[in-house]
């Protein structure tokens, strides 16, 4: 069977990072992340890992070297990943869907929750500097900046749609129909 890819779209704190780690560790899947190449750069210039720096940088590349730089990298790192199963995480825009539907066997899934519990989610997880001091309007706030905006759209777009709103077995379960459907 060829090399599976599938991507995860979804607002702030949705679950794609769980689901990454699920399939992960069940089914030995490679991942590619697209934020990490920002954060990479952040490192780099010892600055801050926070949202705020990686949405500047972010359009600072797309601004300077295309829309879909990004999603370039992220085709790149596919393809050279030697898994069977590789997840990209963090499909936000609608450039970064036509580049990534391009490749074979590449499949988009939707994720999300209630924003009461994404809230808290991010919270606890506390990724990015100054996330686990912010109020919920911040988090809202947060989710209405330039690199959220096409989320819903891209969502839309999806192959799949999981429902993050219960517990890891409920989700387990409809990452497990979905790779079931699709390798069928």
């Amino acid at each position: 069977m060829p090399k599976l890819i599938l991507g995860f779209a979804g607002k702030l704190a949705s679950g794609k990072a769980v689901c990454q780690k699920y399939i992960s560790e069940k089914h030995d899947a490679g991942s590619a992340r697209f934020s990490a190449s920002l954060r990479d750069t952040l490192n780099r210039l010892y600055l801050p890992i926070s949202r705020e720096n990686m949405q500047n940088l972010s359009l600072d590349f797309r601004n300077r070297f295309g829309s879909d730089i990004l999603a370039r990298v992220i085709a790149e790192d596919v393809k050279n990943d030697q898994h069977e199963i590789v997840i990209v995480d963090g499909v936000r825009r609608l450039e970064d869907v036509s580049s990534l539907r391009e490749l074979p066997n590449f499949f988009l899934i939707s994720i999300d929750a209630k924003p009461e519990l994404r809230y808290e989610r991010m919270k606890a997880r506390n990724e990015n500097a100054g996330d686990a001091e912010k109020s919920y309007e911040d988090f809202i706030e947060d989710g209405q900046r330039e690199a959220e905006l096409q989320i819903p759209e891209v969502m839309k777009s999806a192959h799949f749609h999981l429902d993050n709103n219960g517990d890891f077995d409920n989700l387990y379960k409809q990452i497990d129909k979905i790779l079931e459907e699709i390798q069928d």
